[in-house]
């Protein structure tokens, strides 16, 4: 099977009860574009925060009851979604804006292979977010 994608990025959705925190690390600290909170109270959405990284949609989803917390321990803590990647200009200064509101990094400024350069770091949920620079 082959799909003709409609957009050149992708839409994400993080479930969390720490929306407050989330919204800010990812709008203030990491600077993706605020676009909206929407209700969806209708489908269990209390708060969905939209943030833009160019052609690629975040969504924050803040649930209208409790769920069960994810699973900790990062990229080999469990298999299925564990991180996703943004590509940017410089590695360093995401990982110092990260740094700078002590959101844990998990791994310095490293050359993965020639030519590519990465950074590792956990937002409030303890999702992981990888950093690019090629």
């Amino acid at each position: 099977m082959s799909n003709t994608f409609t957009k050149p990025g992708f839409d994400l959705g993080i479930v969390t009860t720490n929306g407050d925190a989330m919204l800010a690390f990812y709008r203030d600290v990491i600077g993706m574009t605020f676009e909206a909170t929407i209700n969806m109270e209708a489908l269990g959405v209390a708060a969905m925060h939209r943030l833009w990284a160019n052609d690629s949609l975040l969504k924050i989803v803040v649930p209208t009851s409790e769920v069960a917390a994810g699973v900790g321990g990062g990229m080999m803590g469990s298999t299925g979604m564990r991180y996703f990647t943004l590509s940017v200009a410089d590695v360093q200064s995401a990982l110092d804006a990260c740094a700078g509101v002590d959101a844990p990094i998990i791994w310095d400024r490293r050359e993965a292979r020639p030519g590519v350069v990465v950074g590792m770091v956990e937002d409030p949920d303890g999702n992981w977010v990888e950093f690019i620079e090629r």
